[in-house]
């Protein structure tokens, strides 16, 4: 036994035990651009439901403008945590470096639950797809759900270059099928894509909310790839892989939907669900093949976020489980592939129970944890940046400080700005989410001792789990109060 920072005594085997090392993967560049293409895009799904609502213009609009405050930033800021501390777990080992366990937890804890519900959407998707189609029984439906998870489970068990090679390969049917799209799109253009700018009788701050709520979720992500950095032979080409794919993204976004909106018109039929979608253009336009290519590609895209997402989420617990913050079996390793497969797994059985159970509850607070998680990555950026210049940043902002806190205050901005936008609901089930971070750190610093062993939380940290809780609270209530005015 031997005594900690704060004089108590904690046990030696615990502050000495070893860190896990995994099997190290030798993965390209552009696999990895694939990979983030994955978790961030797979495809323009999703715009439709901002036309309608926003206007095509300022759909538009938003698809060219938002990204230089917020993937942008978003982007370069995981490009240079990314090469500065390329360790597995990512984000959450730069928030912990920056601002201490506790955050470090948190932000861990917010995102990889955000994860967890988000990839279960993806199979849920992928299966109403097929059923859209070929309609199913409800077991045959529950038997495709199995059967997709326990495949790309196998996929992640085996490691990060099976993961890549799907996703490399899923990625070149998204990107093939809309770019054969784009240009049907613009060879039969016929109407002007940007009129009208927001709907008749709406003002501009009426327009304005969804869309950028959405157009966030559309462009987030790419810190995403950097919790597998530990598993690469050189993470140096997740930053690379990270400034590629940036631009990309937005250029697939803004050309298919200038040119199916040019293309079809009609603008307030456009949505996922009974409307407009990218998904039927080809068959409006005289290319009945084309609806059935984009059926195919619709459940490629989920189900290729599906393997990528399982493979980042799983991480975060593993990570956690390292560091003594979570139960340890999470980081035991396969034997043969060295890849965290119990975390994997353990992933996987979340993903299938959250399938057959309603979990709309669950997915109001999506948005909530994702935003605050978001603000601790950039707070983090910040302060490396003042308490370690002389960190090693093979890629670096080419800002200075002051420089950097003006790139990323918008993006913090825009995250508190989408606290704001998803309605009653939302708010409160996302006040409940965040409050479920200290009360998780409380219980497993106390079962598994920490970075420091120590099985009792600091009065800093006490400190700042009663803060978080009491701000949580007071806002729910707050919110109930001018909810019944």
């Amino acid at each position: 036994m031997r005594k900690n920072a704060k004089g108590k005594f904690t046990d030696n085997k615990k502050m000495n035990e070893k860190k896990t090392v995994l099997k190290k993967h030798k993965v390209t560049t552009l696999t990895v651009f694939f990979m983030i293409f994955c978790m961030v895009c797979a495809g323009s799904y999703g715009i439709e439901d901002m036309i309608p609502t926003s206007g095509p213009g300022l759909t538009i609009l938003l698809l060219i403008v938002l990204p230089f405050f917020w993937s942008i930033p978003q982007g370069f800021v995981a490009a240079e945590l990314g090469s500065a501390i390329p360790e597995e777990g990512g984000y959450y080992k730069w928030i912990q470096r920056a601002l201490g366990e506790f955050w470090g937890f948190q932000a861990c804890w917010w995102r990889t639950i955000s994860i967890y519900v988000d990839s279960t959407l993806y199979i849920i998707l992928a299966v109403g797809y097929i059923n859209s189609v070929f309609p199913l029984e409800n077991w045959q439906s529950f038997a495709l759900k199995v059967f997709f998870i326990l495949a790309f489970t196998i996929v992640n068990v085996r490691g990060l270059k099976d993961v890549g090679r799907i996703a490399s390969y899923f990625s070149i049917i998204v990107i093939g099928s809309f770019i054969a799209l784009i240009f049907i799109g613009f060879s039969h253009a016929q109407y002007n894509p940007v009129m009208p700018f927001i709907p008749e009788g709406q003002t501009l701050g009426q327009s304005i909310g969804l869309g950028i709520a959405i157009c966030m979720w559309m462009y987030a992500g790419y810190e995403s790839m950097s919790t597998m950095a530990g598993e690469l032979e050189n993470p140096m080409v997740i930053p690379k892989a990270t400034i590629l794919s940036v631009p990309a993204i937005m250029l697939l976004y803004i050309l298919s939907t200038v040119a199916c909106l040019a293309a079809v018109g009609n603008w307030q039929s456009w949505g996922v669900e009974d409307g407009i979608s990218f998904g039927s253009i080809g068959g409006m336009l005289g290319y009945p093949v084309i609806s059935v290519i984009f059926m195919i590609t619709a459940v490629v895209a989920n189900l290729s976020m599906y393997n990528t997402y399982l493979a980042s989420g799983s991480r975060g617990f593993f990570s956690l489980a390292d560091d003594r913050l979570a139960p340890p079996f999470l980081k035991k390793l396969h034997g043969k592939h060295g890849t965290p497969h119990v975390a994997v797994i353990a992933m996987a059985v979340i993903n299938l129970l959250l399938c057959e159970i309603g979990f709309s509850t669950l997915v109001v607070i999506d948005v909530f944890l994702l935003m605050f998680a978001y603000i601790l990555i950039y707070i983090a950026a910040i302060v490396l940046r003042i308490k370690e210049p002389e960190l090693k940043r093979p890629f670096k902002i080419p800002l200075g400080t002051k420089g950097l806190i003006a790139l990323c205050t918008t993006p913090i901005i825009l995250c508190v700005v989408a606290l704001f936008t998803n309605g009653l609901s939302y708010f409160i089930g996302g006040c409940l989410g965040i409050i479920s971070g200290p009360l998780a750190y409380a219980f497993v610093k106390k079962k598994y001792g920490g970075l420091d062993g120590a099985e009792t939380l600091t009065s800093k940290d006490r400190k700042l789990s009663f803060l978080i809780v009491g701000v949580m609270l007071l806002s729910i209530i707050g919110a109930l109060f001018l909810f019944m005015l």
